[in-house]
């Protein structure tokens, strides 16, 4: 759909200012509009959202031990305490005209757009793991100081004078400011959310936009012309999306501290479950039901596969492929007759023949679910080999889709380091060693080398798969995990 994808924000950015454009151009449609008690109401409203947005994500996420949920709510509680503010000191309605109105407004979106772009870095980064080490004062600590700072600021509104937010040098900078760390937020949110496809994600998305085009208006607006009250309804909305996406979050898990911490989450298995849709998620309940052993290895072969794909750099919305096509890969088994799939001895030619059509089964069951041809293309082809001698389609080299070239990997290292009933598991090593041999004619090279450098890097891509999800382990369609 169109306002899913990256058009969407776009398009919602690049409207509102075109019509400011037009009006500041229109004179006699860009009549002044004084409406001081309007404006309070307005600007209160907007204050209000943010303020319960803000609580209701600090709230949820006040027993998890993640930073980055803190640093949303920070990024909204910033905007709704300085937007507040701003509402309170309406020239003529509480306290004489001043220059703390315009400079509170400016304030409310800076704070806002350098907490939302803290909160799009990796948890590994710098930044991330330096606000992770005071993530339980952070919240009250800024509380206070907004608080504190709005307090003092309507005490004494001449104070406000002292920012000169309206001269020519720190004009530019601030704006340019907010405009390049809501230009990151957006693309690292927009990213995830391809990944992920979790409404709150696309909701920041939306709204970092609108705080640029908000920013731009306040900067070449005037006062209380029709035009100028175009940022004031953007924030709003801005607000009412965030509140949207919060609850359409909550929908997907039904728990507001789950819905939250599913955003931040680097656990891998979490990572793929959460991105499963409900006919993926079903599927596996069937998989279950047949076979508990190829249910574990499909889950293990999904971690393996992703973080090969993330070493290939495949984008994100092909990552979201590759999560969901390997974990139902072996989705076609479920038509197999369990003497045959659960033989502990070597196959007959006959029932090897059998097997073999699992891939064409499941593609055929898949593919009149509605699934899409990256999905499609790892359940048909991860048994294709690199010299054109698997099955079914005997496709050879670059023949084979990339996503099913990656699978095959990690599809037969979990079956070589996995327990059968005719055989012990093999070593890592000599898992390796198989596909070292095999790079060239069975499997890609470029994929080989790739996960055996992954491997040496980081031991756990291979560690924790094998240790969390056993033979006997099940995953349910709720997406939570089952270790049995």
């Amino acid at each position: 759909m169109f306002f899913r994808s990256y058009l969407g924000p776009v398009f919602a950015a690049i409207v509102p200012l075109l019509l400011f454009a037009f009006l500041r151009m229109t004179e006699s449609l860009d009549p002044l509009v004084v409406l001081p008690k309007g404006h309070f109401y307005i600007v209160t409203f907007v204050a209000l959202l943010g303020a319960l947005f803000a609580i209701t994500v600090g709230v949820a996420g006040s027993r998890l031990r993640n930073s980055k949920v803190k640093v949303l709510s920070l990024a909204f509680l910033s905007l709704a305490a300085a937007f507040a503010v701003h509402g309170l000191s309406t020239p003529n309605f509480l306290i004489h005209s001043t220059h703390l109105p315009g400079v509170a407004a400016q304030i409310s979106i800076f704070l806002a757009a350098f907490w939302l772009w803290l909160s799009s870095f990796p948890a590994d980064h710098r930044w991330s793991e330096i606000l992770s080490r005071g993530h339980r004062l952070l919240l009250p600590v800024w509380t206070v100081l907004l608080l504190s700072a709005g307090i003092v600021s309507m005490l004494f509104p001449h104070l406000a004078d002292w920012i000169q937010v309206d001269s020519r040098p720190v004009n530019v900078l601030l704006t340019s400011t907010i405009v390049l760390f809501n230009t990151i937020t957006m693309y690292r949110y927009y990213r995830s959310y391809k990944y992920s496809q979790f409404p709150l994600q696309l909701s920041i998305v939306y709204s970092a936009g609108w705080l640029i085009t908000s920013q731009l208006i306040m900067q070449l607006g005037e006062s209380w012309r029709v035009s100028w009250w175009i940022y004031h309804f953007l924030l709003l909305a801005s607000m009412i999306v965030m509140i949207t996406g919060l609850y359409r979050q909550y929908a997907l898990k039904h728990s507001l501290s789950d819905a939250i911490r599913a955003l931040f989450t680097t656990d891998p298995i979490e990572r793929i479950t959460n991105c499963l849709s409900p006919s993926v998620k079903a599927l596996i309940v069937a998989t279950e039901s047949k076979d508990r052993y190829t249910a574990g290895h499909n889950f293990r072969v999904a971690l393996y596969a992703l973080k090969l794909a993330e070493e290939l750099r495949l984008r994100p919305e092909q990552l979201r492929a590759v999560a969901q096509g390997t974990i139902i890969h072996d989705i076609g088994k479920i038509q197999i007759p369990d003497p045959i799939l659960n033989k502990p001895g070597k196959l007959t030619p006959g029932e090897r023949e059998v097997i073999e059509k699992h891939t064409v089964r499941g593609y055929e069951m898949c593919k009149n679910l509605g699934f899409m041809k990256d999905e499609l293309s790892i359940i048909r082809s991860h048994h294709e080999k690199w010299d054109g001698s698997g099955y079914p389609d005997q496709l050879q080299g670059e023949q084979i889709p990339f996503m099913a070239r990656i699978v095959a990997v990690a599809d037969v290292y979990d079956a070589l380091t996995s327990n059968r009933a005719y055989r012990t598991a093999w070593s890592h090593e000599e898992a390796i060693s198989f596909l070292q041999k095999n790079s060239g004619t069975h499997f890609d090279p470029s994929c080989v080398e790739a996960w055996i450098q992954l491997c040496d890097r980081d031991s756990s891509v291979y560690q924790y798969p094998a240790m969390m999800i056993h033979e006997d382990s099940a995953m349910v369609s709720t997406g939570e995990r089952k270790f049995v």
